[in-house]
């Protein structure tokens, strides 16, 4: 491996480069060479006429918005942190957005699998509510009560004096999670936000909402680019991840190895996803937009290579396992058949984006990949999966710490 070439490193922090060995994954499939699946493509039609109608049934009107931790503060009609904002008279859109970021920044590290056996109890509608909404609805929650503020008398934020000496019970009383209510990887999220807090003291930030006003500055003419926000996502948090690979010198964070990959590059048998840092940076998009600020080229980006997009591939057929005992294994996130799993995954969703558009018309500018996902494949893969399982929990099983899926 040429580490000594950190150029052709770096490369691997972007969203190109995701795509690029996405569809060379995508290709070997294609030609039967793949060691875990056969891709079935000819399926992608009624993959994506499924896609279509759950679009359809969510956003009858066609007015989506993109797929970012806002939407799961919505719950019982109510959006939480509308009613947060309104009630803090933050004193400018400068407050206002490093609010935001420091909320968004939290929420989606605290955002992997929960487990189809915890829920979270919503003091506002007395519901008990499940997954990625249960989890947003309680580290909002949790930031209203000024959990990760070192700050009393400033509750709503996140800073890096209190992230770092966050628990796991802390994170338990708020998560109400127990041995009647158990979440996944507990230890996991709250190691993941005492490094989060580290790395913030490392690069001299003392909160993520920092991050808003660096972007504020870049934005000439009001506007900044989507890859330079998961660049920066990336070169700020990329410390925080569970040591993987590192080559000169530069962590790789979500990147994974596969033998068939890349053989003839610089950096052969890798293959990037930083799905948790695209999630985080369509989060970002929204509070940079609150202040008038554009974000342009959004559809740089990719799909996020997780269990609900991916999911929808295998339940659809569009993809399937070679071997079906594998369907009834846990698998490490590391193991070339999850890295073959969310590669196909990366490179699928383009292709359904593309079909859903000529469906209904739409251009890229006005229908990009953030919005199909939102309308889209993710809710697709959970609806699929609830009509398939009874735990609507994946096709797959993963055995994940909670800092990749």
């Amino acid at each position: 491996m040429p580490d000594h070439d950190p150029e052709a490193v770096r490369l691997l922090l972007k969203p190109a480069a995701i795509r690029e060995r996405a569809r060379e994954m995508f290709r070997l499939g294609h030609d039967g060479r793949l060691l875990h699946f056969t891709v079935h493509p000819e399926r992608l039609e009624a993959c994506a006429d499924y896609v279509l109608d759950t679009i359809r049934t969510n956003y009858p009107t066609l007015d989506i918005p993109f797929h970012a931790r806002w939407r799961h503060f919505t719950v019982g009609g109510i959006d939480r942190w509308s009613v947060l904002d309104l009630g803090a008279h933050f004193s400018d859109a400068g407050a206002r957005g490093r609010a935001a970021y420091d909320l968004a920044v939290v929420s989606v590290l605290l955002d992997a699998g929960a487990g189809p056996d915890w829920h979270y109890h919503d003091g506002v509608t007395g519901k008990a509510i499940g997954r990625s909404e249960g989890l947003a609805l309680a580290s909002l929650d949790m930031f209203a009560g000024g959990l990760f503020s070192s700050d009393p008398a400033e509750p709503l934020r996140a800073d890096a004096v209190a992230l770092k000496r966050l628990d796991a019970a802390q994170l338990a009383e708020g998560f109400q999670a127990g041995p009647a209510n158990p979440l996944l990887a507990l230890q996991g999220r709250a190691a993941l936000l005492n490094r989060l807090g580290e790395e913030l003291e490392r690069q001299e930030l003392a909160r993520p909402g920092d991050l808003f006003d660096r972007f504020s500055e870049t934005a000439a003419g009001g506007s900044i680019r989507a890859a330079h926000i998961l660049s920066e996502v990336l070169a700020v948090f990329g410390g925080i991840w569970p040591s993987r690979l590192t080559l000169a010198g530069i962590a790789l964070g979500d990147t994974w190895r596969h033998p068939l990959i890349a053989r003839d590059s610089p950096t052969p048998g890798l293959v990037p996803f930083h799905k948790l840092s695209q999630w985080l940076s369509y989060s970002l998009i929204e509070p940079l937009q609150w202040a008038g600020i554009t974000v342009a080229d959004v559809d740089e980006l990719t799909g996020l290579p997780e269990y609900r997009n991916g999911g929808l591939l295998v339940d659809l057929g569009v993809i399937a396992l070679k071997d079906a005992g594998d369907a009834g294994r846990a698998h490490e996130v590391g193991s070339p058949l999850v890295v073959e799993w969310r590669a196909l995954t990366v490179a699928m969703l383009d292709e359904i984006g593309d079909l859903v558009r000529a469906r209904l018309g739409r251009s890229r500018e006005s229908l990009p990949l953030a919005k199909v996902l939102e309308g889209g494949t993710w809710a697709a893969g959970r609806r699929i999966a609830r009509e398939k399982r009874e735990d609507g929990g994946p096709p797959l099983t993963i055995v994940s710490d909670g800092t990749v899926f």
